[in-house]
C-alpha cells in the first residue's frame, strides 16, 4: 500500500514536492519561449493542492528539458512558475537558485499556504550524475530545504536521480496523487487485464521504456512500438534508418526483447511507413517506406498506414495501455500519427490508459 499524503501529517511543515513539469515549449515570435501544451502542469495540480489544504507550504522541485548541468535561459523554470501561479490562483514564488544559502532563506520564510517553485533542477550536473557521492551530496543540500519528501513525477519516478532515489530516503516520504493514481491503474494492467490486451508504446528514448516492455511482454497480446524509440528496433532488425535519432546501446537489449515476444507469441507492431524530413523542424515532410528511410532524412513520425494498423488492432483490445507519441506532435506536419491513435483509444470499449 502506498502511503497517501494525509499520513505525513504536513501541516505546518515545508513539504519538498518532486514534480513532472516537463512542458513542451514553443517561440512565441518574439524570442520569447511560451508554454505550448500544460497538461503536466494541470496534472500536479491536485498533489499540490491536497498539501496546501492540510496546511503545509511547498518546495517544488522539476526539471525541464536535458540541460546536462549547463545553466540555459531557454529552459529555466520561471516561465512554468508563472502558469502554475495562473491555474492554483495564488502566488508561486520562484528561485533562481536549487540549493545554497539564498534559496534556504527563501524556504525556510515560507509559510503555510505557500508555494516557491525552484529553478530547473537538471541545472545542476550533480542530479543526474552517475557518481553516487555527488547525487548524495546534492540530495543532502536539498533536504535542508524541507522537512517531508513527495514524490509526484512520475515520468521521472524510475531515475536514479538525485531529486528522486536519494532524496526520498533522506527525509519521511510519501507519494503524490497522481503517483498513487498511477500505481493503482497500472495494478489493474498488471494483474488482471481484460484480453486481448495492447500496449501501445512512444516517446523519445526506448532506455526509458525498456523496463515497462520486459515487464509487460509475458502479459499483453499485442505490443505497437511507436515515436522516437521505434528507430532503436529499426535499427536492431538491420533497417536503415537515414538521420534518425536511435540509442545504440539498447540495440542488444531490444534484439533480445524481439526475441522474446517471439516466443511468447506477442504480436510486435512497428511502423511499416514514416514521415521524414531533413532535419528536426516541422519543414519539409515527405513519406517513405520504414526500411527506406534515405540517409539525409530522418524520422520525425509514423506513417498514415502504420497510424492505421496500430488504430485497427487498437479497436481489437479489450485493454489499452499506451504511452508516449508515436511522432513529435509539437511540430504540425509530424502529429498526425498520434492523433489517429488517440481516436482509435477514445473508441475503446473496455479499459484504456493513456
Amino acid at each position: 500500500m502506498i502511503q497517501g499524503l494525509t499520513a505525513l501529517n504536513p501541516a505546518g511543515k515545508r513539504v519538498l514536492l518532486r514534480c513532472d513539469l516537463n512542458v513542451p515549449l514553443k517561440d512565441s515570435g518574439n524570442g520569447v519561449k511560451v508554454i505550448s501544451d500544460d497538461g503536466r502542469i494541470r496534472a500536479s495540480l491536485p498533489t499540490i493542492r491536497e498539501l496546501l489544504s492540510l496546511g503545509a507550504s511547498v518546495v517544488i522541485i522539476a526539471h525541464l528539458g536535458r540541460p546536462k548541468g549547463e545553466v540555459k535561459s531557454e529552459l529555466s523554470l520561471e516561465v512554468v512558475a508563472r502558469r502554475l501561479a495562473e491555474l492554483l490562483e495564488r502566488p508561486v514564488s520562484f528561485s533562481s537558485q536549487i540549493v545554497g544559502p539564498e534559496v534556504l532563506k527563501e524556504a525556510t520564510a515560507l509559510k503555510s499556504g505557500e508555494v516557491l517553485l525552484l529553478e530547473n533542477i537538471r541545472f545542476n550536473a550533480s542530479e543526474t550524475s552517475k557518481d553516487d557521492g555527488e547525487r548524495l551530496a546534492l540530495a543532502k543540500e536539498l533536504a535542508k530545504l524541507g522537512d517531508l519528501y513527495v514524490g509526484d513525477g512520475f515520468g521521472a519516478v524510475h531515475r536514479k536521480h538525485a531529486s528522486v532515489f536519494e532524496l526520498a530516503q533522506l527525509l519521511p516520504h510519501a507519494a503524490g496523487k497522481l503517483i498513487a493514481a498511477e500505481v493503482a491503474v497500472l495494478e489493474k494492467l498488471t494483474q488482471s487485464p481484460e484480453r486481448p490486451y495492447g500496449v501501445v508504446l512512444g516517446g523519445a528514448k526506448v532506455s526509458d521504456k525498456i523496463g515497462v516492455i520486459s515487464n509487460l511482454l509475458d502479459k499483453v497480446n499485442i505490443l505497437a512500438i511507436g515515436g522516437g524509440m521505434l528507430f532503436t528496433f529499426l535499427a536492431a532488425q538491420g533497417k536503415e534508418i537515414g538521420k534518425s535519432l536511435f540509442e545504440a546501446e539498447s540495440v542488444e537489449l531490444v534484439k533480445q526483447l524481439l526475441d522474446r515476444a517471439e516466443k511468447l507469441g506477442v504480436r510486435v507492431l512497428l511502423p511499416s511507413d514514416i514521415w521524414v524530413a531533413p532535419a528536426f523542424a516541422n519543414d519539409s515532410p515527405s513519406l517513405v517506406s520504414a526500411d527506406q528511410i534515405p540517409s539525409n532524412q530522418m524520422g520525425l513520425d509514423i506513417g498514415p498506414e502504420s497510424a492505421r494498423a496500430f488504430a485497427s488492432a487498437i479497436n481489437e483490445c479489450a485493454t489499452v495501455f499506451w504511452n508516449g507519441p508515436m511522432g513529435v506532435f509539437e511540430f504540425p506536419n509530424f502529429a498526425s500519427g498520434t492523433k489517429i491513435v488517440a481516436q482509435a483509444l477514445s473508441e475503446v470499449s473496455g479499459l484504456s490508459v493513456v
